[in-house]
C-alpha cells in the first residue's frame, strides 16, 4: 500500500513542463444589448481546457501551438463553435456575440464524464442548479432547490434538516448517494453518510450543483450507487467582490454570511468565506419506549447552529497550470434522525485541507479531512438508560450522569439490587481521511482518453464509543484505477463512451465497475442509451461497529455460531442499470424536454440489524472468541448486518421547461418508480423469519411525484412559485415506521397499526400524500443591494415528510444582500 501511495503522490506532484506559447482572449457579449455575459464557458472541444468570462465579459485561454475547435456556451444563449489555429508566440483576439436562445440546450455540465460538455451530449440524466438559481433563493441552504429537480426524492426532517434520495431504497441511514465538493468526497469517515448540513461551503461561494441520476461508480468510485451530487464553487478570478448577507425568519432563524474574492495579480487570486446560521427546530418530541411505556426524549435541545469559515488561494504556475490550495471548517449542533432514534449532535466539527493541480492534460488532487465530536449522543439509548436508573430508586442527578454510559439491570439478591452494564449512548469521533488522485487526459483526433488513479486511507477513531477500536484507530486502505474512452463520429453525430474502473478495498476486496453509453446528436437534441454498474460499500460502522456494549457488532470478518453455522462477512451491494433517454427541443424553439426510462437489477442488499444468535450463541467473530471481542460476552445475543436478496426496479423521469419569453418560464417534472420482488425466494427474507414481506426490502419511495413551477426574471423583480406533489407511501427504517394499517403476512392480524405504538416507535401513518407550494421573490434595489423572501409550504399545510420528525409547517426567511464589485474587475 505504501508503494501505491508513493506512485500516486509522484503522479500528483511530478514536474509537468510544456512550452505554452500562444493564447486566445476577448470579450463575450449579448448580441442584442451589447452587455457583457458573466460566466460564459469557452471550452476546447475534447479536453478539460477552458475559461470562464469575468464580470466584464473578458476571458483568456492559453494554449500550445496547434489547431483547435472552440465552443462558447452560456445558458439561455445559442452555442458558437469556431475552428482556430494557434502558432508559437501568437496571441489571438476573438470576441463573441451570443444570440439569446429559448432553450437550455446550450448549458454546460461537468459531472457526467468529468469534463465540460453540452448538456445534450451528456451520457446521463443531469439536473443543474445554477449560480443564478442559488443567488435568487433566499436562505442559507441551497439544497432546498433539489426539491425542484426531476427524479429526486426530497425530504425535510425539520427546519434545517433536509435530505435527498434518488431512485429508491431510502432510509434514515442512506449512504448510496455520493456527495462531492470541489473534487472532495464529502462524507463522514465511519458512517459513510453525506455531510449534508455539515458541509464547509457557504451558499455565496457555490457556482453550481449538478445532480446525476443513476449509478456513476465507474467515474467516481464506490457509493455513487443511486446517484451523485456534485457541488462546484466559484473561481475568485471570475467572481471578484464582497458579498454580505443577513437574514431572519420564523423558528428563530438567523443567518449572516460573507464572502470576499480578489484577483491580486495575473498569478495570484484568493477568496475567503464565513457563515453563522442558527434557529430552533419545530416543537416535537419523539417517544422512547421502555417496554410498553412511552417516555419523552431526555434533555432534548431543539436549538441548532452552524458556523463555517474557510479560504482558498489560486496560483498560476504558468499560462495554463494552476495550483489551488484551500481550507474549510464547519461546526454543527442539531438533531439528526437515525434508524435507531434521534441523535443530539453537539459541536460536531468537520475540517479539510486540499491542494489541487489543474492543467489542460494533468489533474492532481490531495486532501485531508478530519472529524471531531465528543458530546454527541443517541437520545433514545440515553433516555432508556436514564429510565433504568430512575425506576430502580436512583436520584435524578445520578441517573442523568450515568445515562451517558450505563444501564441498570435489577437482579433479585444481587448486591445493590442489580448490576450496571455498559450501554453507552455517547458517540465520540476523531476520525480522519486522506485522499489522493492523479489523472491524465489527451486526445488523438476524435478519440479522447482519460486514465487516473485514486487512493483513500480511512482512520476511524471513536475512542471505543461505537466502534471496535479500543486498541487504536481502525485503518482501512482502498485504491481505484480507471480509464475512459470517448470517440466522436462527427459526420454521423454519434458519441461513444466506455469507462472501466477497478477498486481494491482492504476489507471487502476487489470490484470491477464498467460503464458504456452511445449518444446520437441532432440539431434539435440527442438520444442516448447507457449501461452502468454501481456498488454501495459497507461503511466502517457496518464492518466494525460496537454499539451499546456489544449488542450490535459490525460484520467485517464474519461469525461462527456454537453449532458450527458460519455467517459470511459483508460484501458490496451491487446495481446494474440500463437507461434510455432524450434531451432537446420539443415543438419548436421555446420548449426544452428531457425524458428517461430505466431498469435496474440490484442484489446483496445490506440487511437491517438481525439477531444471528437466535438459534445458537455466537462463538467467534472471525477467528476471535466472542468473549475476547466483548469482555464477558457469552454470545447469547448479537445483532449484526448481513447481505441478502435481489430485486428489479424500474421507472421514468421527465422534465419540461417552456420559455414564454426572456423573462417568464414554466417548468414541469414527473417521476414514476416501480419494482418487482420475488416473495417466494427465501434469499429475500432479510430478517430470517421464514417469510418474505415488502418490509424485508423497504423501497421507501413514492410511486408517483410531480412538480410544477413558474419563474420570472426581470431587471428589478425576480421570483418563482413552485408546487410539489408526493404520493402517499409507506416507510420502514430500523425501529422507525410510517405506514398505513395493514396485515403484512396475511394471517388476518394487522402487523402495522397507524396512529399507535408499533414495537419501539409510534407510527403516525404513511409519508407523502401532500401538495405543497413554495414561493420566493426578490427586488434589486440597485447594483449593490437586493432584498429577498422565501416561503416554504406557503399555505401552512402540516405534513410529515420523514420518520422520527415533526410535521413541517410554514417556514419563511427574509434576506438583505449587499454586493460590492471590487478588485481588478
Amino acid at each position: 500500500m505504501k508503494i501505491r501511495l508513493f506512485t500516486i503522490m509522484s503522479m500528483l506532484f511530478g514536474v509537468f513542463a510544456y512550452a505554452q506559447t500562444g493564447s486566445i482572449s476577448g470579450t463575450v457579449t449579448d448580441a442584442a444589448t451589447g452587455e457583457p455575459l458573466l460566466g460564459t464557458n469557452i471550452v476546447v472541444r475534447g479536453t478539460n481546457t477552458g475559461a470562464t468570462t469575468n464580470e466584464n465579459g473578458n476571458y483568456k485561454l492559453d494554449l500550445e501551438p496547434d489547431d483547435y475547435t472552440i465552443e462558447v456556451f452560456f445558458m439561455g444563449y445559442e452555442t458558437l463553435t469556431r475552428d482556430i489555429s494557434i502558432a508559437e508566440g501568437q496571441n489571438l483576439t476573438m470576441d463573441f456575440s451570443l444570440n439569446p436562445s429559448s432553450s437550455v440546450m446550450d448549458e454546460v455540465v461537468i459531472s457526467a464524464n468529468r469534463r465540460p460538455q453540452k448538456i445534450t451530449k451528456a451520457p446521463a440524466t443531469v439536473n443543474v442548479i445554477s449560480a443564478k438559481q442559488i443567488a435568487d433563493f433566499p436562505g442559507p441552504n441551497p439544497g432546498e432547490l433539489a426539491a425542484r429537480q426531476k427524479g429526486v426524492d426530497f425530504v425535510r426532517t425539520g427546519v434545517q434538516g433536509t435530505g435527498i434520495n434518488i431512485r429508491g431504497f431510502n432510509s434514515a441511514f442512506n449512504s448510496k448517494n455520493l456527495q462531492i465538493e470541489d473534487g472532495r468526497i464529502s462524507s463522514l469517515v465511519a458512517t459513510g453518510l453525506p455531510l449534508g448540513s455539515f458541509t464547509t461551503i457557504t451558499k455565496e461561494d457555490i457556482e453550481r450543483v449538478e445532480i446525476i441520476l443513476g449509478p456513476n461508480a465507474a467515474l467516481y468510485g464506490p457509493n455513487a450507487h443511486n446517484g451523485l451530487v456534485n457541488t462546484l464553487t466559484k473561481d475568485p478570478r471570475t467572481s471578484e467582490g464582497l458579498d454580505l448577507v443577513v437574514g431572519a425568519g420564523n423558528q428563530k432563524q438567523f443567518t449572516v454570511r460573507g464572502r470576499y474574492a480578489m484577483e491580486v495579480s495575473d498569478k495570484f487570486a484568493f477568496k475567503v468565506w464565513a457563515e453563522r446560521t442558527q434557529g430552533e427546530e419545530f416543537d416535537y418530541v419523539d417517544s422512547v419506549y421502555v417496554g410498553t411505556t412511552a417516555y419523552n426524549e431526555l434533555d432534548l435541545d431543539r436549538d441548532f447552529s452552524t458556523t463555517k469559515y474557510g479560504a482558498a488561494t489560486y496560483f498560476s504556475l504558468n499560462e495554463t497550470s494552476d495550483l489551488i490550495a484551500s481550507y474549510g471548517h464547519s461546526n454543527n449542533s442539531n438533531l439528526g434522525v437515525t434508524n435507531a432514534g434521534r441523535n443530539q449532535i453537539k459541536d460536531w466539527s468537520i475540517d479539510y485541507l486540499q491542494l489541487k493541480y489543474v492543467s489542460p492534460h494533468f489533474y492532481g488532487n490531495l486532501y485531508h479531512t478530519w472529524s471531531k465530536t465528543e458530546d454527541t449522543y443517541a437520545i433514545n439509548q440515553r433516555t432508556q438508560n436514564y429510565v433504568s436508573f430512575i425506576n430502580n430508586g436512583f436520584t435524578d442527578e445520578e441517573a442523568r450522569a450515568r445515562s451517558f454510559t450505563e444501564q441498570w439491570f435489577p437482579i433479585e439478591g444481587a448486591p445493590n439490587g442489580g448490576i450496571s452494564l455498559p450501554r453507552g449512548s455517547v458517540f465520540e469521533d476523531a476520525s480522519t481521511r486522506l485522499n489522493a488522485e492523479a489523472q491524465y487526459n489527451n486526445n488523438f483526433g476524435n478519440l479522447t482518453y482519460v486514465v487516473g488513479a485514486q487512493y483513500q486511507k480511512d482512520n476511524a477513531d471513536s475512542n471505543g464509543t461505537y466502534l471496535l477500536d479500543e486498541e487504536g484507530t481502525i485503518e482501512i486502505d482502498q485504491v481505484g484505477v480507471y480509464g475512459q474512452l470517448e470517440y466522436s463520429f462527427e459526420d454521423a453525430g454519434v458519441d461513444l463512451l466506455f469507462v472501466g474502473r477497478y477498486d481494491d478495498h482492504e476489507l471487502y476486496g476487489g470490484n470491477f465497475i464498467p460503464k458504456a453509453a452511445i449518444v446520437k446528436n441532432f440539431d434539435f437534441g440527442s438520444f442516448r442509451l447507457t449501461y452502468g454498474k454501481g456498488i454501495a460499500a459497507p461503511s466502517i460502522l457496518n464492518l466494525s461497529g460496537n454499539l451499546f456494549g456489544g449488542l450490535v457488532l459490525g460484520n467485517g470478518e464474519g461469525f461462527t455460531l456454537q453449532d458450527g453455522t458460519e455467517i459470511s462477512e459483508l460484501k458490496v451491494e451491487t446495481i446494474k442499470s440500463w437507461e434510455i433517454g432524450y434531451k432537446g427541443k420539443l415543438f419548436g424553439e421555446k420548449t426544452f424536454f428531457e425524458a428517461n426510462a430505466y431498469y435496474n437489477k440490484s442484489e446483496d442488499f445490506l440487511s437491517p440489524l438481525i439477531n444471528i444468535s437466535a438459534t445458537s450463541p455466537v462463538a467467534t467473530r472471525g477467528e476471535t472468541p466472542i468473549g475476547d471481542v466483548i469482555a464477558g460476552s457469552d454470545g447469547s445475543f448479537v445483532l449484526t448486518y448481513l447481505n441478502f436478496g435481489q430485486v428489479d426496479t424500474y421507472g421514468a423521469d421527465l422534465g419540461i421547461n417552456y420559455f414564454l419569453n426572456d423573462k417568464n418560464r414554466l417548468s414541469f417534472n414527473y417521476s414514476y418508480f416501480g419494482y418487482e420482488l420475488d416473495e417466494n425466494d427465501p434469499a429475500n427474507d432479510a430478517n430470517r423469519d421464514g417469510q418474505v414481506l415488502e418490509t424485508d426490502l423497504p423501497i421507501n419511495t413514492p410511486e408517483n411525484k410531480f412538480g410544477i413551477g413558474y419563474y420570472y426574471t426581470g431587471a428589478k423583480f425576480f421570483g418563482s412559485l413552485y408546487g410539489r406533489y408526493v404520493q402517499e407511501y409507506d416507510f420502514f427504517s430500523g425501529i422507525n415506521i410510517a405506514a398505513e394499517t395493514q396485515d403484512l403476512n396475511g394471517d388476518g392480524v394487522d402487523d402495522v397499526i397507524e396512529n399507535a405504538r408499533n414495537g419501539r416507535t409510534w407510527n403516525y401513518g404513511p409519508l407523502g400524500g401532500f401538495f405543497n407550494m413554495d414561493l420566493n421573490a426578490g427586488y434589486h434595489v440597485n447594483d449593490n443591494w437586493t432584498v429577498g423572501v422565501s416561503i416554504t409550504n406557503l399555505f401552512d399545510s402540516e405534513v410529515r415528510q420523514f420518520v422520527a420528525s415533526p410535521e413541517i409547517g410554514r417556514l419563511f426567511m427574509v434576506e438583505l444582500k449587499y454586493h460590492l464589485p471590487i478588485g481588478k474587475n
